[in-house]
């Protein structure tokens, strides 16, 4: 599996017009900085494009487009240079925030459009899956955050009863 091969893959989806931004979250967006982690896909934001005269947005050009390359669909995902994909459309304020505010990194030479720490740390919080909350405590640990930036996400999408809930789950010495 090659994920420099994915993400020149959807790099060229951009260059071509199919997508018109991506960016990469989950666990792999997370292994930009952090430690790597094991995952079975990468999941992959973008904004998708309205049809024609239509006030639907479909997948079906990324899709086509992908098909027309060779790359063949197992159930939910598209798999792409031995890489399960799920390309997801923004969830709700926060993640159209974070796709908006992506940042550039390499990967080799391939740039690659990934989620900012403190964004991938507040759709952590925000989920609160048990799974989150560990790589939600990963970030912390590894000290990758700006705390800063990170404290205004959390104002701004209204997540900070939730990080006192967390700070206090799992932060202090005392229950």
């Amino acid at each position: 599996m090659n994920i420099v091969e994915v993400i020149s893959t959807i790099n060229r989806m951009q260059a071509d017009g199919v997508i018109e931004r991506y960016a990469i979250g989950g666990a792999v967006g997370a292994t930009f900085h952090l430690e790597p982690v094991s995952t079975l896909d990468v999941d992959i934001f973008v904004s998708f494009r309205r049809e024609p005269g239509s006030v639907l947005v479909s997948p079906k050009p990324i899709f086509d487009y992908l098909a027309a390359r060779g790359c063949g669909m197992e159930g939910e995902y598209i798999v792409i240079a031995g890489w399960p994909v799920q390309f997801l459309p923004p969830t709700g304020p926060l993640v159209e925030e974070a796709l908006a505010e992506a940042i550039t990194i390499p990967v080799g030479e391939t740039p690659a459009r990934v989620f900012t720490a403190e964004h991938l740390a507040a759709i952590t919080l925000q989920v609160g899956r048990a799974k989150d909350k560990a790589r939600l405590l990963q970030f912390i640990e590894a000290g990758v955050l700006d705390a800063e930036r990170f404290q205004a996400i959390l104002v701004r999408h209204q997540l900070t009863g939730a990080w006192e809930v967390f700070r206090r789950q799992f932060l202090t010495d005392t229950p």
